[in-house]
């Protein structure tokens, strides 16, 4: 696979430039409180806004990164990943990296195909018998689905994370594995890495 070169991305120069207008927003702000006729709260709730912006924007690009050393099938995924989100359609996928996975994870049914959009796609639709485990990509293949994945026991206060969730960030707690997360209640994208979850922009991961 070849190296993405991820400090030349246009998303990465995007990301930066947003920020500095935070920033220079957080600085008009502050000296504004001088004035006791300013109120900073809609300022706050705009920056706020642009933060989380930023922070789905950064999930993309690093998204990209972390995954562009291990697979070259980018746009077969992002097609899959956009349809399922649109229909709602629940998804688990592992991308192994260095760490090999399969001592972690209790194996489903060997797939053994090229990974195509259509094809991931097939395997997740509901009713399918294999829609409910995990699909583990390997390089540019599918190993396999319906896998099922150590949960994490991480606490989220009130927050209900679902299995799907648990299941991503307990295998990334435990393997450099990049699982991505399609959500069936909301449709919204994730990926899990690190032990940490991350939401990413709904146009697209290429």
């Amino acid at each position: 696979m070849k190296q993405s070169n991820c400090d030349a991305a246009p998303l990465k120069q995007t990301i930066k430039e947003e920020l500095r207008q935070v920033i220079t927003s957080l600085q008009q702000s502050l000296a504004s409180m001088d004035s006791q006729e300013d109120c900073l709260l809609t300022d706050l709730e705009q920056i706020k806004g642009n933060f989380l912006t930023i922070e789905m924007q950064a999930a993309t690009f690093y998204l990209n990164c972390y995954l562009s050393p291990f697979t070259e099938k980018y746009p077969e995924l992002s097609i899959c990943v956009q349809n399922m989100s649109k229909r709602r359609h629940g998804g688990l996928i592992v991308f192994e990296r260095k760490d090999a996975v399969d001592h972690l994870i209790k194996p489903g049914i060997h797939i053994g195909a090229e990974l195509t959009h259509s094809l991931l796609e097939s395997i997740f639709f509901p009713g399918n018998p294999l829609h409910d485990g995990a699909v583990l990509v390997r390089s540019n293949r599918i190993v396999s689905a319906a896998n099922v994945l150590p949960l994490s026991d991480i606490y989220t206060g009130d927050k209900k994370l679902g299995t799907r969730h648990r299941a991503a960030i307990g295998l990334s707690e435990r393997s450099d594995a990049l699982i991505m997360v399609i959500s069936e209640e909301t449709g919204r994208i994730s990926f899990a890495f690190n032990g940490s979850l991350h939401p990413i922009t709904s146009h697209g991961i290429v």
